[in-house]
């Protein structure tokens, strides 16, 4: 199938809860278990269980009926909540666990990283690792020796190259399974969410590293939570839920749904917020996003952001109140932040309880994951601060029709509008360059 690289039909994974599994046992193990049988049924007969000896342990469905078919050279994201099961999956692909019913086919050598240090020995150094590595995928000495002070330059642990790993920080572990899982030409790239372990700057460097190898030609699957990853390198997503193909197709409409699922008219309470500061009273209530009247929160560049923050406190104590609010990056960076008593003193506050809202008309943010933190008071003294109060996507707007594509994720989160003028001047040597004017003007 020169047309596929991973074909799956009707996979499905199953696993037992609520007993411990014992995959290997031994000949003293079941003479042991033969004997105790008889009691374990008497046991059961006590507690009113049938004769027949119903199994107690309960099943789950990890993956249950996935049918997919991936071509060579996509980039599929594979997006879904916790449990949804996109781990197993890609266990099941990289042959670390076997599927309880369907197949997967997969057409090509396969590189992953699923977990830090996934392969790595730790006896052995880090030199060791990239030579076992690279001949568990399948590569000559050759290959490998070739690719070697790219892949420990990419790692940046040139010093520590010849230390076993089992000395290594998790981050220097991740550097440089990365390393080897990507530059070891495999035409199959499983990446699970892992990146979230390194900085800011290795992320960043991961991302661009599998962009290139998507390039490439070769097929890459990543799983991701952060959705501005997902459309930045992905063609493609596959939506699990509950252990099922809830979507696929393009990336787009897939985040599309995905992030509209369970988020379209959700207001957060605040009462308990875990990102409360220690030591503050309980002014903030709850929180509404929406996006011209319509609950939501997923938001589009340039369009309108809207929110409410409903908040009480003791007239006697604060017998006026004032909102402030930041919104902040994945990175936990504020980007801009305002306050009511910029505009207007803090409102009378009589009953004690009462609702700040506040609108962006043209939301400044390209695509990505935000949070929004929150500040009441008196408009001196902040009563009570959450940060994170609640958190949004922001997805590309594709009404901006005068924009040719969104901007790439390394021009950071600001949408700023601006114009650009061109103009021809005359060259050097004094020969006029007047051809008809130009109007290169494009508004951002």
């Amino acid at each position: 199938m020169n047309d596929t690289a991973i074909y799956l039909e009707g996979l499905g994974k199953q696993y037992r809860i609520g007993s411990r599994q014992e995959r290997y046992r031994t000949l003293r193990d079941s003479l042991v278990g033969a004997a105790a049988a008889p009691f374990r049924r008497v046991g059961r007969l006590l507690r009113g269980q049938a004769g027949g000896g119903a199994n107690p342990d309960e099943t789950i469905w990890a993956l249950k009926d996935v049918s997919l078919r991936i071509r060579p050279g996509e980039t599929v994201g594979i997006i879904g909540r916790n449990g949804a099961g996109k781990s197993t999956l890609l266990k099941i692909l990289s042959r670390i666990t076997e599927p309880t019913e369907g197949h997967a086919d997969i057409y090509g050598r396969v590189g992953s990283l699923l977990e830090v240090g996934t392969g790595f020995h730790p006896e052995l150094t880090g030199r060791e690792n990239i030579a076992l590595n690279g001949a568990i995928l399948g590569m000559r000495r050759r290959e490998i020796a070739r690719k070697f002070d790219e892949i420990v330059a990419f790692a940046e642990v040139e010093r520590f190259i010849d230390t076993p790993v089992k000395h290594y920080s998790s981050g220097m572990y991740l550097r440089l399974a990365f390393a080897v899982a990507a530059h070891l030409e495999p035409e199959i790239l499983l990446v699970d969410e892992v990146l979230a372990v390194g900085d800011a700057a290795f992320q960043k460097k991961c991302l661009g590293k599998m962009g290139d190898v998507a390039k490439e030609g070769r097929t890459v699957l990543f799983v991701s939570h952060s959705m501005s990853a997902i459309l930045n390198l992905c063609r493609t997503a596959c939506w699990l839920d509950v252990g099922r193909v809830r979507q696929y197709g393009a990336a787009a409409e897939v985040v599309q749904s995905y992030l509209s699922e369970g988020v379209a008219g959700q207001e957060r309470d605040l009462t308990r917020h875990p990102g409360r500061r220690k030591g503050k009273h309980i002014l903030l209530q709850s929180v509404r996003l929406s996006e011209d009247g319509t609950p939501t929160a997923t938001f589009r560049t340039a369009g309108a952001f809207e929110f409410a923050v409903e908040c009480a406190a003791d007239p006697q104590l604060f017998p006026h109140l004032s909102l402030g609010f930041a919104i902040r990056d994945s990175m936990e960076t504020i980007l801009f932040a305002n306050s009511m008593t910029q505009y207007t003193p803090p409102a009378a506050n009589t009953t004690g309880r009462c609702v700040f809202r506040v609108r962006i008309d043209r939301l400044p943010l390209n695509p990505g994951t935000y949070s929004l933190s929150l500040y009441a008071g008196n408009g001196v003294y902040d009563a009570d601060i959450i940060d994170g109060a609640i958190l949004f996507e922001v997805l590309w707007n594709t009404d901006l029709d005068h924009l040719l594509y969104p901007p790439p994720a390394y021009w950071g989160p600001l949408h700023i509008p601006l114009v650009w003028d061109f103009a021809t001047i005359e060259s050097r040597s004094g020969a006029s360059a007047t051809p008809e004017p130009t109007d290169g003007r494009a508004v951002l």
